[in-house]
C-alpha cells in the first residue's frame, strides 16, 4: 500500500501574486489530507543567487505565508526549482516510504512544474490539485495543467479528490 503526502510548494511571502486566490483551497486540502492521515509537507524556496531580491534566506519574504495552515514541522528548504533536490526532503520521503504525492503550489510554470516532472520521472505517483496551484501568468494555467497530465500526473480539483477518498 502506498504512503501518501500532500506537498505545498513555495507558498511564501515573496510569492505575492495570486497565491491568495488559492490559499483557502490549499488550507482545505491540508484539512482533507490530515483527516485521511496523509503526511503534510511544506517546501520553501531559498534563492542563493547574488543580488537576489526575493526568497533570500532568513528574511520575511522567505517565510511561509501567514495565511497558510501549518500543521507539521515537516518544512524543507530547496535552492533549486525541483523539490527533490532538497536532500532533507528526499531523505524524509525515502525514510517514511512516501511514494504518492498530492501537489499544490505557487508557480505552476516553475517550481511546481519541475517538482512534478521530476517526481514522475523518479517513478512516484503524482496528483496535481488543479485548484490549489497558481502561476504568475494565469493565462498559462490551462497549458500547465495539460503539461502535467501529459507527463504522467493525474490532474483533478480538490473536490474530485475528496469525493474519491
Amino acid at each position: 500500500m502506498s504512503k501518501k503526502a500532500l506537498v505545498m510548494v513555495d507558498i511564501q511571502n515573496d510569492i505575492t501574486k495570486h497565491y491568495r486566490d488559492i490559499i483557502d483551497s490549499i488550507n482545505a486540502a491540508v484539512d482533507w489530507a490530515t483527516d485521511l492521515g496523509m503526511a503534510v509537507i511544506y517546501i520553501k524556496h531559498n534563492n542563493l543567487s547574488p543580488g537576489t531580491r526575493t526568497f533570500k534566506p532568513n528574511t520575511k519574504g522567505a517565510e511561509l505565508a501567514p495565511e497558510q495552515k501549518v500543521v507539521t514541522d515537516h518544512i524543507f528548504v530547496k535552492t533549486k526549482a525541483n523539490a527533490l533536490t532538497s536532500g532533507d526532503f528526499s531523505e524524509h520521503i525515502r525514510e517514511n516510504g512516501i511514494d504518492e504525492f498530492y501537489v499544490t503550489g505557487a508557480d505552476a510554470t516553475a517550481c511546481v512544474k519541475s517538482t512534478c516532472f521530476n517526481m514522475t520521472k523518479a517513478g512516484y505517483t503524482v496528483h496535481v490539485i488543479s485548484d490549489c496551484v497558481t502561476s504568475y501568468d494565469l493565462k498559462k494555467m490551462p497549458e500547465m495543467l495539460s503539461y502535467y497530465a501529459e507527463k504522467g500526473c493525474e490532474v483533478k480539483t480538490l473536490a474530485e479528490y475528496v469525493e474519491s477518498n
